[in-house]
């Protein structure tokens, strides 16, 4: 664990998408990105009708007496625990140990600009396992935790797996599958005892001769919480992470403390039931579930989440400038996103008018609230590390200028 960190926690989510039964075809399949670049797509489109979708992704709703965003739809994970670092991992994971970043490989990104919960020497905070391995455990662990979805590699299958690592062509990798290791009053078991103590997420691996599937995962992105927006102590910085499932997990639950209910929908779905108000997401799901909708393909989605995250990701820290009837969050980029030479951000605050905030600057990356319910992304730039932009609507826009 970085304890070094003065304002955030380290955390490490995952967007997990699974395929559904329906599946597409050649006539009705959208080829949404340019894959030479990814980013020759304007924010301009409405979203994407949810039929064309074949896949699905999992959100959790938080507790309605929870202390950091009650009653928030969310992607499964939490906070780093000191286990996830474990020197414990290296005899579970030691036939990967003599492979580049246990297997992972390594990102293109140099590492003056990885941000800085990738970039952390672990070996300086007293950890043997690579912050790449141990944010993965994390995620992995919390899926479960909070969803009874268990990521995992049987020890039968880690030749195989080790085998196809090392001997990678370069060609997409297979859809990852989810594995019954156990019964299910088996895994109710270890699901409750990792929720007492995880730590005993080592014993279960050791146990059930499995290993934690990091390799199914990658790194899509990197939120911190702003100031003041959640609590002041309620600041997290989180890795992102995504993952491709060939079909859902055929068991998922809620842990009833934190999470009381679970969703499977398309991100289309998601989104528009947001904007009808029947569930509440925070920026940053509005943000990738928006930008998922340029690939309603799950082999798509895979392939594409596959080759970028060999690029690395930004950090972002929404800044917001705050009216009286709306705020603006500010991503890395945009011509006002403010920074002093300390690499410390400050908040601004305006009374400028919406229309005129819209209809000045050029260089845009923001995204304007003007409630809880009423998200719209405004992006002129180029995504950097060939990521995706959000699909917007226009009507969006529009709406919210009318509502104030």
């Amino acid at each position: 664990m970085n304890t070094a960190l003065r304002h955030w926690k380290e955390a490490a989510t995952v967007i997990l998408a699974a395929g559904t039964r329906h599946k597409l075809t050649v006539d009705n399949l959208t080829r949404c990105v340019d894959e030479a670049s990814a980013t020759a797509i304007k924010a301009d489109s409405n979203l994407p009708d949810k039929s064309p979708f074949d896949y699905e992704v999992l959100l959790l709703r938080r507790s309605r007496t929870s202390g950091f965003m009650p009653n928030a739809y969310v992607f499964p994970g939490g906070l780093v625990e000191s286990s996830d670092f474990s020197s414990e991992w290296l005899e579970v994971f030691k036939s990967f140990r003599r492979l580049p970043n246990f297997g992972l490989g390594f990102v293109k990104q140099p590492p003056e600009t990885r941000p800085p919960i990738f970039a952390t020497d672990r070996m300086k905070l007293g950890s043997p396992i690579p912050g790449d391995v141990g944010f993965r455990i994390c995620a992995v662990r919390e899926t479960f935790e909070e969803s009874g979805v268990l990521l995992i590699v049987p020890k039968y299958e880690e030749r195989h797996l080790l085998n196809s690592i090392e001997k990678k062509t370069g060609g997409p990798p297979e859809l990852t599958t989810t594995t019954d290791i156990c019964n299910k009053d088996e895994l109710a078991k270890w699901r409750a005892l990792v929720n007492e103590n995880p730590s005993n997420f080592i014993k279960m691996c050791r146990e059930l001769e499995c290993l934690p599937n990091i390799w199914a995962l990658r790194e899509w992105g990197n939120w911190l919480t702003p100031s003041g927006k959640y609590g002041k102590q309620r600041r997290y910085d989180t890795a992102f992470y995504i993952c491709c499932l060939q079909e859902k997990p055929p068991h998922t639950f809620q842990d009833e403390q934190e999470i009381v209910h679970f969703e499977w929908s398309t991100p289309a779905e998601v989104l528009q039931r947001y904007q009808d108000r029947d569930m509440w997401i925070a920026p940053p799901q509005f943000y990738n579930l928006s930008q998922m909708c340029r690939l309603p393909s799950l082999l798509d989605l895979h392939s594409f989440s596959t080759q970028r995250a060999a690029e690395g990701c930004e950090q972002w820290l929404p800044i917001h400038l705050v009216s009286e009837k709306y705020y603006v969050a500010l991503l890395p980029g945009d011509e006002l996103y403010p920074e002093d030479g300390s690499g410390q951000i400050k908040s601004l605050n305006t009374n400028q008018s919406l229309e005129k905030l819209l209809d000045e600057g050029s260089v845009l990356h923001r995204l304007m609230v003007s409630d809880p319910y009423s998200i719209a992304a405004l992006v002129t730039i180029t995504p950097k590390y060939r990521h995706l932009l959000p699909v917007t609507g226009p009507g969006l826009k529009h709406r919210i200028i009318n509502k104030l």
